[in-house]
Order: C-alpha cells, then sequence, then structure tokens
C-alpha cells in the first residue's frame, strides 16, 4: 500500500481542482485581502478622526450627547470622555490588527448605537447635532447623517464577516 504524504493529499490533482481555479481562488484571495486592509485603515482614519475631534473638546461632545435626550447628564459627561478615546484604541486595533474582531465588534455596536439614536431625535422631533466629525458635519441633513453611518456600518460588517469566515475550516468540494 503506497503511503502518500499531507502535501499530495492536498495537491489541486488529489482534491479534483484544477490548476486554473486554484489561481483563480489564490488571485481572488488576495484581492479580499487587499481589499479589506485598505478598508482597515479607511475606517480607521475614520475613526482616528472622529475620536480626535471628540477627544480635543469632551464638554462639546456631553453637550452633542446630551442633545439626544436619551441619558441623564452625568452619564453624558462620562460618554463624552470615555467613548473618543475607546473609539481611537478601535480603530488602532484595525490598523495593528491587535484583538481584531473585538475592535470591530465595539466599532460595530458604537455605529448601530448611534445610528438607532439617530433616527429616534428624528422621529422624535429633535433638532440634532452630530459632532462626530467636528464642524464639518454639523450641516448635514438627515439622510446624509443617515447614509454615512450605514455606508461605514456596511464596511464594519464586511470586515467582521470577512474575520470570523477567514479561520473558519473549508469546505471539501
Amino acid at each position: 500500500m503506497k503511503q502518500t504524504s499531507d502535501i499530495e493529499a492536498h495537491s489541486p490533482a488529489a482534491t479534483g481542482v484544477s490548476n486554473v481555479e486554484l489561481a483563480r481562488n489564490v488571485r481572488s484571495s488576495g484581492f479580499w485581502r487587499v481589499l479589506s486592509r485598505i478598508l482597515d485603515f479607511v475606517l480607521a482614519g475614520l475613526f482616528i478622526y472622529a475620536g480626535a475631534l471628540k477627544a480635543i473638546d469632551p464638554v462639546q461632545f456631553a453637550n452633542d450627547i446630551d442633545n439626544y435626550k436619551l441619558l441623564p447628564w452625568s452619564l453624558s459627561v462620562a460618554v463624552a470622555f470615555y467613548l473618543p478615546w475607546l473609539e481611537i484604541l478601535c480603530a488602532l486595533g484595525l490598523v495593528f490588527r491587535f484583538l481584531y474582531r473585538g475592535a470591530l465588534a465595539v466599532l460595530t455596536a458604537s455605529i448601530v448605537v448611534f445610528t438607532f439614536a439617530t433616527i429616534a431625535a428624528k422621529v422624535r422631533g429633535l433638532d440634532i447635532t452630530c459632532g462626530c466629525f467636528g464642524h464639518a458635519s454639523q450641516h448635514w441633513s438627515f439622510p446624509s447623517h443617515l447614509v454615512t453611518n450605514l455606508g461605514i456600518l456596511a464596511g464594519l460588517l464586511f470586515l467582521f464577516f470577512k474575520a470570523t469566515t477567514r479561520n473558519s475550516p473549508q469546505k471539501a468540494v
């Protein structure tokens, strides 16, 4: 009986995958890897920028949070002092791949909460200023806030699902 090595057992010929298919999978895998790294840097840049603007003026950010009328003032102040630093640390986690899935989970949860808070404020007729991107976002309309949040959420979800499926075992064909 002939013994086969691990390399022979997992070769394209042994698995029934042609060399063309294997090359296509490697190329597409590289494409998605590069795309996800670019997305990591873009989203990290957004959250570092937004976090830094809020960290520079936590009192203004506390006022922005209070405008939503969802939290008591003391909790708004606490969130205003800690959330910007959490955003910055999670953004750095995206760049340096340190606690990557946790960073994605925290950023995804924060953008979901902020999106629902924005929708709730609009439904209640509150005229709010987001404050997330400083003066640049003060005069954005509700639809532009929503589109921005949903775009960021889509990017975070793409990265999260890619990170969770990347380490899962491949299905046999």
